[in-house]
C-alpha cells in the first residue's frame, strides 16, 4: 500500500541518470558569464586555489558563524611529516536578538566572543591569521572578501545583505583592538573539503548533508568565466540547494513537496535542499502520514494533534524509526509519544514511509554528486579516476542507513570513479584554519618565488642600457684599433649585394651548422617566371665525428656530397657551390673563411685558425671523384637575410633566433675600417653571441646564468647567446627549478634523479609548456615524461618560470636588434627608417610568445624605426645558393 502511495518517490537509476545530466547542465550554466545570471545553481568562486600540501605550519584562529552556536577555534598546524593539527574550541550561544538584529550588533558580538576566547587562551599578545567560516551564500571577488547574497537558516540580520562581511568583521575587531589578520572567508562546505584535504591529498570535493545541503569541488580555472585567468584550479561552491528553483525538477516533486514548500519561510526557493536536507525530511514524513491517516490507511483514520502540528516530527524521530535492528520498538515508542497509538501494521507502514523519504534524499544527493565527479573526471581527461569526497552534516553522520545508501548509489551511477568518502572532523572550524594556513603558505611562497624570478624581469631602463652597450660594442668591432679586443667581432662577409632578380642557373649548397648536414641542388630562374627550385638530402653527423679530427669531419662531409651527386645523377658537372658554415669565421674574401672557434657542441681538432674552404677542397682532392667550384663560404645568418632579400629588397638585416643567436646587416663600407674601400655596402656578420664576454652585462646575469655558463662546453664565452638562444634556455629553467625545489617551493622539496640531469629540459618543452592552448593537465603530462611528478600548483610555477626565462630572452634579443636598426637609421641619415628583418630559427618560429615579445621590444626601444619581420624560408640552403648566384653575377659584372 505504502509503495503504491509513494510510487513517485521511488527513483529508478534511469531517472537518477537523468537528474545527473540535468545537474551537469546547470553547472555549465552557472560557470558561464552570460548564463550565470539566470542559473539557479550559482557556482560561486571561493578563491581557494590550492589544496593543503602538508607543508603548512603555525598557529591560526578561526571563527564559525552559521549554526545554532557561534564557535571560536585555535588551530595549531604541525609540519611534522604526519600532517597533524591540534584544535581547541569554545562555543558561544547565538541569541535571537543578535541573529535577527542589525549589522553592528552581530559583528560586535562576534568580535566580543573572539576577544574573550583570545583572553582565555592567552593569545592577546600574538598577531594571528584568522579564517572566517560564514555559512551563507556569498559572492567573493577574492579570498578575503565576500558580499552576502541572502540569509538562510533563520538568520535575518538587517543591513548585511549586499555588503562585504569581512570588512564588517575587520571594523568590529579594530574597535575591540583584537590583534588579528583576517586572511580568508570560507564557506562551511569548502571548510569540509579542506579539512579532509589536509588528511588526504586526493580530496577535491566537499559535501554537507545536514540541516542544509551543499557541495563544492575543485574546478579548472579555464572553465570559470566569472574569474579572470585560466591557470590552475579554484574551489567552486555550487550552492546546489537552489537546483530546481526554475522548475527543472517539477516532474519529480510530489504533492507533499509542494505543500511543504508553501508552508516554509522561503516558498519557491531552495527546492532541491527541501527534498534532501534533514531540516525538511521530518516535516515531509508528517505530511505523508497526515494524508494517509485522513484516507483511513493509518491509525484507524484518527488524526491526532501531533499530526496536525507543523514541525512535530523531526529528523531525529525519522532516524530512530529507521533503526531496523531494534525492530519496531523505536517506531512504536515514538508514535505513542505523539499520541498516535499504532498497531503493528501501522509501525511497519510508518517505518517504510521513513525509509522511502530518506532513501529518496540519498538518491538525489548521489545523482548531483555523481554529476560533479563525472565533471572532475572529464576535466582531467581520465578514463578512470580515484578521488576523495570530504563529507559532514548531521544527516550523514547520525542516520543509521544514509551513508551506506549514498555510497552505494554513487558507485552505481559513476562506475568509472573510485570514490573514498572521508568524514570531516570539525570541518567549519578546522577547515577555515586550513584554508588560512594554505593562504598563509601560498603568500610566503609567492614572496620567495617573486624574489627568485625578480632578476629576470628587466625594466625598460635596463633594456635601454643593454641597447646602448650593444651599440658601443658594434662600433668597437668595426674600428681598426679596437677590433682585435672587441667581443662583438663584426666579421666582414664579402657579400656586397643583395639579390636583384636577374640571378639564374644551377647551384649546389652545403649546410653545416648543427647535428645534421644538408646538401642541396638549387635551380634559380630569372625574368617573369622567377622561381627557386630546391632538392636536398639530410645526413646525420655522429658525435664521434663532431668531436673527432678535422680531417675525419671533412671526409665525412665529402662522402655525403658524393652520395647526393650520385643520387641526383650530376656527378660530372662542375657546379658553383655555396658553403653555409654556421660558426664564427674570419673572412679575407668571399671564398676564404678562417674558423675563429667552434660553437654548438662541435670540437673537431685541427680546425680552429684554419681556412674551412681549403679543408673542403683538400677533402674533395683526397676523394678524387668529382670537382666543384667553391664560390662562397656563408654564415646562416647572412643566408637568412639573402633569402628574404630575394622577396623584399628592403631586407638588409638577418636574425637567427634558434639553437644559437646571431645577427648580420648591410653596413656602409666607409664604416668598416678593417676592409679596404669606401664605396657601397658589405654584409657584416656581427657574431653578437659573444656580447658581454668582457663583463659589460654582468649586472644582469643571474646566478643561474653563471651556473649554466660554468657547466657549458665553453665557459666564459658567448654569454649573450647563453641568455637568449634555444640551446640554453631549458638549462636555465632547470637550474631555477632545482633552486625552487631546494627551497621547498616545488615538487614537495624532492629533487628527482631526472631533474639532476643536465640538458633534460629541452627548449621544445618550453614552447610546449608555454602554449596558451595547453591546459595545466597537459603541462603535468610533459613534466611526467621528464620524470617530474607535479601537482597542479607545481605546473603553474613551472609554466611561470618558463615564461620569465623566454620573455627575458626575447627582450634581450630585442634590445640588441634595436641597437642595429638605430645604427641603420643613422647610417641613412633619416628621421624615420623603414626596414625589413629576415628571421629564422626554431625559437622565433615555434615558441608561442617569443616573436611577439621581440617585436614589441624593438618597437619600444627604437620608436623611429618601422621594422617588418619576414620569416625566412631555408636561409642556410636557399640563402647559400642565392649568395653564390649574387657573387657570380657581381664577378661577371666586374670582369666585363
Amino acid at each position: 500500500q505504502v509503495d503504491r502511495y509513494l510510487y513517485h518517490m521511488r527513483l529508478s537509476d534511469d531517472v537518477l541518470l537523468d537528474v545527473m545530466a540535468r545537474f551537469q547542465a546547470e553547472m555549465v550554466k552557472g560557470l558561464g558569464r552570460d548564463t550565470n545570471p539566470t542559473a539557479t545553481v550559482k557556482m560561486l568562486p571561493s578563491f581557494v586555489r590550492s589544496l593543503p600540501d602538508g607543508s603548512e605550519k603555525g598557529d591560526f584562529l578561526a571563527v564559525d558563524l552559521g549554526g545554532s552556536q557561534f564557535r571560536a577555534h585555535q588551530v595549531k598546524v604541525f609540519d611534522d611529516g604526519k600532517q597533524s593539527s591540534h584544535l581547541e574550541s569554545k562555543f558561544y550561544p547565538t541569541p535571537k536578538e543578535v541573529i535577527q538584529g542589525n549589522r553592528a550588533e552581530l559583528f560586535d558580538y562576534v568580535a566580543d566572543c573572539l576577544s574573550d576566547f583570545m583572553e582565555t587562551k592567552n593569545l592577546k599578545h600574538k598577531k594571528l591569521p584568522l579564517g572566517f567560516t560564514f555559512s551563507f551564500p556569498c559572492k567573493q571577488t577574492k579570498l578575503e572578501e565576500g558580499v552576502l547574497l541572502a540569509w538562510t537558516k533563520h538568520f535575518k540580520v538587517r543591513g548585511v545583505q549586499d555588503t562585504d562581511v569581512v570588512s564588517s568583521l575587520r571594523k568590529a575587531l579594530q574597535k575591540h583592538k583584537a590583534n588579528v589578520d583576517v586572511l580568508a572567508l570560507v564557506n562551511d562546505t569548502v571548510g569540509t573539503m579542506m579539512t579532509c584535504g589536509y588528511d588526504d591529498q586526493r580530496c577535491e570535493v566537499g559535501l554537507i548533508i545536514g540541516t542544509g545541503t551543499n557541495a563544492c569541488y575543485m574546478e579548472e580555472m579555464r572553465h570559470i568565466d566569472l574569474v579572470e585567468g585560466d591557470e590552475g584550479r579554484m574551489c567552486i561552491n555550487t550552492e546546489w540547494g537552489a537546483f530546481g528553483d526554475d522548475g527543472a525538477l517539477d516532474d519529480l516533486r510530489t504533492e507533499f513537496d509542494r505543500e511543504l514548500d508553501l508552508g516554509s519561510l522561503n516558498p519557491g526557493k531552495q527546492l532541491f535542499e527541501k527534498m534532501i536536507s534533514s531540516l525538511y525530511l521530518g516535516e515531509l514524513v508528517r505530511l505523508i502520514l497526515l494524508k494517509m491517516t485522513k484516507e483511513g490507511l493509518l491509525f484507524n483514520g484518527k488524526v491526532s494533534t501531533a499530526l496536525l502540528t507543523k514541525g512535530k516530527i523531526e529528523m531525529k524521530h525519522v532516524s530512530a524509526m529507521e533503526k531496523y535492528k531494534e525492530g519496531l520498538s523505536n517506531t512504536k515508542e515514538i508514535l505513542t509519544e505523539l499520541n498516535l497509538f499504532p498497531s503493528e501494521e501501522d509501525c511497519v507502514a510508518v517505518q517504510h514511509v521513513c525509509t522511502i523519504v530518506s532513501f529518496r534524499s540519498a538518491n538525489l544527493c548521489a545523482a548531483a554528486l555523481a554529476a560533479i565527479l563525472t565533471r572532475l573526471r572529464e576535466n582531467k581527461k581520465l578514463l578512470r579516476m580515484r578521488t576523495t569526497v570530504g563529507i559532514d552534516g548531521g544527516l550523514y553522520k547520525t542516520h543509521p542507513q544514509y551513508a551506506k545508501r549514498l555510497h552505494k548509489v554513487v558507485r552505481r551511477l559513476v562506475p568509472t570513479c573510485d570514490v573514498r568518502f572521508l568524514l570531516s572532523v570539525s570541518g567549519s572550524g578546522r577547515g577555515a584554519a586550513v584554508v588560512t594556513a594554505v593562504a598563509h603558505r601560498l603568500a610566503a611562497q609567492r614572496q620567495r618565488i617573486d624574489a627568485t624570478l625578480a632578476p629576470f624581469l628587466l625594466p625598460l631602463g635596463i633594456l635601454r642600457e643593454v641597447k646602448d652597450k650593444m651599440r658601443a660594442e658594434l662600433e668597437y668591432g668595426l674600428k681598426r684599433e679596437t677590433q682585435a679586443n672587441a667581443t662583438v667581432k663584426m666579421l666582414p662577409t664579402y657579400v656586397c649585394g643583395t639579390p636583384d632578380g636577374t640571378e639564374k642557373g644551377k647551384f649546389l649548397a652545403l649546410d653545416l651548422g648543427g647535428t645534421n648536414f644538408r646538401v642541396l641542388l638549387v635551380k634559380i630562374k630569372s625574368g617573369r617566371r622567377r622561381s627557386v627550385q630546391m632538392y636536398n638530402k639530410i645526413f646525420a653527423i655522429p658525435l664521434e665525428i663532431m668531436q673527432g679530427t678535422g680531417e675525419e669531419l671533412f671526409d665525412h662531409i665529402v662522402q655525403c656530397i658524393a652520395d647526393f651527386l650520385e643520387y641526383m645523377g650530376i656527378k660530372g658537372a662542375r657546379l658553383p657551390l655555396g658553403f653555409t658554415f654556421s660558426f664564427p669565421c674570419r673572412q679575407a674574401s668571399i671564398d676564404k673563411g678562417t674558423l675563429v672557434g667552434w660553437t654548438k657542441g662541435f670540437k673537431a681538432t685541427d680546425c680552429e685558425g684554419e681556412d674551412v674552404v681549403d679543408m673542403l677542397r683538400e677533402a674533395i682532392k683526397r676523394r678524387n671523384e668529382f670537382d666543384l667550384d667553391i664560390v662562397a663560404v656563408v654564415n646562416d645568418t647572412v643566408g637568412t637575410m639573402m633569402t628574404c632579400g630575394y622577396e623584399d629588397p628592403n631586407c638588409e638585416i638577418g636574425l637567427i633566433a634558434g639553437t644559437g643567436s646571431n645577427v648580420c646587416y648591410m653596413e656602409d663600407m666607409k664604416n668598416i675600417e678593417i676592409v679596404e674601400g669606401n664605396e657601397g655596402k658589405m654584409c657584416i656578420n656581427t657574431e653578437w653571441g659573444a656580447f658581454g664576454d668582457n663583463g659589460c652585462i654582468d649586472n644582469i646575469r643571474t646566478k643561474y646564468d653563471k651556473e649554466v655558463d660554468e657547466g657549458s662546453l665553453n665557459p666564459g664565452k658567448q654569454r649573450y647567446e647563453k641568455m637568449t638562444s634555444g640551446m640554453y634556455l631549458g638549462e636555465i629553467v632547470r637550474q631555477i627549478l632545482i633552486d625552487l625545489t631546494k627551497q621547498g617551493l616545488l615538487f614537495r622539496g624532492r629533487i628527482s634523479e631526472s631533474l639532476r640531469k643536465r640538458g633534460i629540459f629541452e627548449t621544445k618543452f618550453l614552447s610546449q609548456i608555454e602554449s596558451d592552448r595547453l591546459a595545466l593537465l597537459q603541462v603535468r603530462r610533459i613534466l611526467q615524461q621528464l620524470g617530474l611528478d607535479s601537482t597542479c600548483d607545481d605546473s603553474i610555477i613551472v609554466k611561470e618560470v618558463c615564461g620569465v626565462v623566454s620573455r627575458r630572452a626575447a627582450r634581450l634579443c630585442g634590445a640588441g636588434l634595436a641597437a642595429i636598426v638605430e645604427k641603420k637609421r643613422e647610417n641613412r641619415g633619416v628621421e624615420r627608417l623603414q626596414i625589413t628583418v629576415g628571421v629564422d630559427g626554431t625559437l622565433y618560429k615555434l615558441h608561442p610568445h617569443f616573436s611577439r615579445v621581440l617585436r614589441e621590444t624593438v618597437k619600444e626601444l627604437a620608436p623611429q624605426c618601422d621594422v617588418t619581420f619576414m620569416l625566412s624560408e631555408d636561409g642556410s640552403g636557399k640563402g647559400a645558393a642565392l649568395i653564390t648566384a649574387v657573387a657570380k653575377r657581381l664577378h661577371n659584372v666586374g670582369q666585363k
